[in-house]
């Protein structure tokens, strides 16, 4: 059994790991903390695990996190580069949710997240943690950094087109929408629903820190840097990413035999039949990256969409499969699960 940490477990990845990992036949769940609810149990503030853990919120203690083998860091931005590297020193293994270890140029993520970082020695060692891309480095890593929710389905959208090359790469568009569960537990007014109800909005349109993310990962992926317009935008629903992703291209290609072929081994992307229409919906609650692609007519630009649950494959659930790989676990256990309809 592994024995795993969460640092950070009253958020709403830190409640999506509990509910995976409660269930997963490998795991046995050791320390979860929070300075805030230190001694309450998980169940009282998390109803949907009562009779699944007994445990009890703790304060962080890194000498307690150090007995486990592995410790998710499901915390705000800046937290895991301070605490990180002594459980790692400890030969503990890391699983980071947040951003901290995601962007090799340390300066451009001082930019983009405001604050020194703390740890940068670690960030070269780190590993990114999406699987359809680095599975062999995950399975001996120690460090994981694992992606943002608007990074995974834009890459894992992009990047067979981009291996396949005849692609304008100085001219993408990825016009992307989520929930509001993307912006965390904490309480904010721009988040109550009636703010949000029975509206929609783009934000962050002059710059959104996932964005050197997503060129990063497009970036390595073709060897060269790419032109990216990233604009996020804001829907009235919980839990749901779709990115509707534009590429102008040359030459024949068959976009629907590329992707099924990029993607066919892969147990958490489904590439569906042409002509498809994936829906947030299809994937709520689910470890599922759902992938169409369409060609409008005059042929010049294709449209990807791409669809997942920003909390499970864009965020706990990821989680859960990079633990399995570092593990040597099936990578499918504890994410069996099939989505929530309606």
């Amino acid at each position: 059994m592994v024995k795993v940490g969460i640092v950070g477990g009253t958020g709403y990845t830190g409640v999506e790991l509990l509910r995976l990992l409660v269930g997963h036949q490998g795991v046995s769940l050791c320390v979860i903390t929070s300075r805030s609810e230190a001694g309450r149990a998980v169940a009282d503030l998390y109803p949907n695990l009562r009779g699944h853990t007994d445990l009890c919120f703790t304060q962080p203690d890194l000498a307690a996190l150090s007995q486990c083998d592995l410790v998710f860091f499901a915390t705000p931005n800046g937290i895991a580069m301070t605490q990180a590297g002594v459980l790692l020193d400890a030969g503990v293994r890391v699983i980071d949710l947040a951003a901290d270890f995601r962007i090799k140029d340390v300066a451009v993520w001082e930019q983009w997240y405001g604050m020194t970082h703390a740890s940068p020695e670690w960030v070269a060692e780190a590993v990114y943690g999406l699987p359809e891309v680095n599975r062999e480095a995950i399975r001996s890593a120690r460090l994981v950094a694992n992606p943002g929710c608007y990074p995974t389905a834009v890459t894992l959208g992009y990047l067979p087109l981009l291996k396949a090359g005849g692609v304008d790469v100085e001219h993408l568009i990825a016009d992307c929408k989520s929930g509001v569960s993307g912006a965390g537990r904490g309480a904010n007014t721009a988040m109550l629903m009636a703010e949000t109800g029975e509206s929609f909005k783009a934000y962050a349109v002059s710059g959104h820190r996932h964005q050197p993310e997503i060129r990063q990962n497009l970036a390595i992926a073709l060897g060269r840097d790419v032109g990216l317009t990233f604009v996020p935008h804001l829907l009235p629903m919980v839990r749901g990413i779709h990115a509707t992703l534009y590429a102008r291209v040359s030459g024949e290609i068959d976009p629907q035999a590329l992707y099924q072929d990029a993607y066919r081994n892969e147990p958490f992307v489904d590439v569906m039949p042409a002509g498809s229409h994936p829906e947030t919906r299809s994937v709520r609650g689910a470890n599922q990256c759902r992938i169409a692609i369409h060609r409008p007519p005059g042929g010049g630009t294709l449209v990807v969409l791409s669809v997942i649950d920003n909390l499970v494959k864009g965020a706990a659930g990821q989680a859960v499969q990079n633990m399995n790989l570092m593990f040597g676990i099936d990578e499918s256990e504890g994410l069996q699960q099939v989505a929530l309809l309606p």
